[in-house]
């Protein structure tokens, strides 16, 4: 499964062979899901960009490199955290852009997200006190149209999708982590983590 891993300036090349990227993400269910897809492939019908035809869907919460033996204590910690916050609702409301390389779908309100980032926090002591780098948190979270864009592309690209209209809800009650071992992998599922259910009501 490939869930495009975005590139960062600190890469296991860097930092060694011993090191694993991961990145706990959210994704949209089955609907929305199927209409981000729908989004994805007019990008790639359009612009012909590969990267944003192969990767599935996803909302980023943290992102951090890892020894392999070091993922039954993260994932406790990750469980901990998720088991003590409620399902909530997502909302992605129309396109925007990260200049100059990346298209996306707005997150309507982020709080939901940046409050499990703040919370994963516990886990940045634990990762640097085995020799890894820091571990990267949300703080605008949104979702991924398409990226690595050739600048050419992203300005062609961005007043196109600047009048383009998307909104769709839908109810997070699952982290995703995954990992791979470069940029260059696809990436493998090592955990799912549950959220507790929210109110009855939550879509109102």
């Amino acid at each position: 499964m490939n869930t495009g891993f975005r590139s960062r300036k600190i890469t296991t090349e860097q930092t060694g062979h011993n090191l694993w990227e991961y990145m706990l993400v959210a994704y949209p269910d089955g609907p929305v899901g199927d209409q981000v897809l729908m989004e994805k492939k007019y990008f790639f019908d359009e612009y012909r960009e590969q990267l944003s035809a192969r990767t599935l869907p996803y909302i980023t919460i943290a992102y951090f490199m890892a020894k392999e033996e070091m993922e039954e204590t993260l994932m406790r910690w990750i469980q901990r955290v998720c088991s003590s916050r409620e399902s909530f609702v997502a909302t992605l409301n129309n396109f925007s852009g990260f200049p100059p390389h990346t298209i996306y779908l707005r997150v309507q309100d982020p709080q939901p997200f940046r409050q499990l980032a703040k919370e994963l926090h516990v886990i940045d002591g634990f990762v640097q006190s085995n020799g890894c780098p820091p571990v990267t948190l949300v703080t605008s979270p949104c979702l991924p149209i398409a990226g690595r864009l050739p600048q050419e592309v992203y300005e062609k690209a961005i007043a196109d999708y600047s009048g383009r209209i998307f909104h769709a809800s839908f109810v997070v009650n699952e982290l995703v982590l995954m990992k791979r071992r470069s940029q260059y992998d696809p990436s493998a599922q090592v955990s799912i983590f549950r959220l507790p259910p929210g109110p009855k009501d939550i879509y109102n």
